[in-house]
């Protein structure tokens, strides 16, 4: 089957989805799909449909099949992956692919078959599961099959997951739902408290990448952010600071480090030396946001680094995974 299919690898995220074959990214769409409602038909999918956003009548709905990193609309998320590995693959195919893709760290059996089903239901001729965090030691070019403690750290969009991972698997693990998303919320939050103004996930996220920091930076940076005045409803602009973004991240900031001090206060004590050692990779969405290295190694005293291609890490992963499928079918979860 292997010999004449393609084998892609798919990186399902709840901001994102990436496609890998062989040791490239050859698609890279956001995770929107706008829906006709009279008809229950696709309008777009991934930028075309993200650019819609906050921005179309009532018969047209723009949502995200994925949340905090697993399916929370079935058919949406099938007919997303049918579009993927259709341009991909092409519509016209003698074989059907044989597909890796990722999992969060810790979902249940019913969220795992969910997007098992949904793989094949969407084309694959074949699917092998991969938790992120495995995948994203693979993209690292972490030595994952050697007895040493690899720590990565893949800051999503919908989820926050920290692993060891050695002799090609997770060691000791910890998911959070709660990832760059949050961050956003915690934006228009802050916003809204403080300057009575409404803005939308857009515009938090284009604050976040433009001026957000974790930690108090010394280059302050100001944005014009324009909403939507909470009191006469009219539309009205506020200029933020790189400061006041840092000030709105703290509490879901805090809540990130939380996952990798679970992890690292799971680790066995032999592993713990080698993370001392060698410090965690960072990568994922979040991971750009400036600073967040240098608050890894202050709140945990391990040094972090950035991933060489942190956003597409867990992608590159699944890609490299398929020369390891006979190792990792030992681990792999069961669907």
């Amino acid at each position: 089957m292997g010999l004449f299919s393609k084998e892609i690898g798919i990186d399902l995220g709840t901001v994102n989805v990436l496609v890998c074959e062989g040791n490239e990214i050859v698609l890279h769409e956001p995770s929107v799909v706008a829906i006709s409602v009279a008809e229950q038909k696709i309008v777009a999918v991934g930028q075309e449909a993200k650019d819609m956003y906050g921005r179309t009548p009532d018969s047209i709905e723009v949502m995200r099949p994925l949340r905090d990193g697993v399916i929370a609309d079935y058919e949406v998320t099938e007919r997303l992956l049918h579009y993927v590995i259709t341009k991909v693959c092409g519509p016209f195919r003698l074989f059907r692919p044989q597909v890796v893709i990722t999992v969060p760290y810790g979902v249940t059996s019913v969220e795992s078959r969910a997007v098992h089903e949904a793989t094949l239901q969407a084309g694959a001729g074949e699917a092998f599961l991969l938790p992120e965090p495995l995948a994203a030691a693979f993209g690292a070019d972490l030595p994952v099959a050697t007895p040493t403690g690899n720590f990565i750290v893949d800051l999503g969009g919908g989820a926050t997951q920290a692993a060891v991972v050695s002799m090609s698997g997770i060691v000791s693990a910890h998911t959070s739902r709660n990832g760059g998303m949050k961050l956003d919320e915690a934006i228009i939050a802050y916003v809204r408290k403080k300057y009575g103004l409404v803005i939308g996930d857009p515009t938090a996220e284009e604050v976040k990448i433009r001026i957000g920091a974790a930690m108090p930076m010394d280059e302050e940076m100001t944005m014009e952010v324009q909403g939507r005045d909470q009191v006469n409803g009219l539309p009205r602009t506020v200029t933020l600071s790189t400061g006041e973004v840092v000030e709105a991240l703290q509490e879901p900031l805090s809540l990130i480090t939380g996952v990798v001090k679970t992890v690292l206060e799971k680790t066995p004590p032999e592993l713990s030396s080698d993370i001392i050692d060698r410090g965690m990779v960072l990568c994922g969405g979040v991971s750009l946001l400036r600073g967040i290295d240098k608050l890894m190694t202050k709140e945990t005293g391990v040094p972090a680094f950035l991933a060489e291609k942190p956003l597409a890490c867990v992608a590159l992963g699944t890609g490299k995974a398929f020369k390891h499928l006979e190792t990792l079918k030992r681990v792999l979860p069961r669907a």
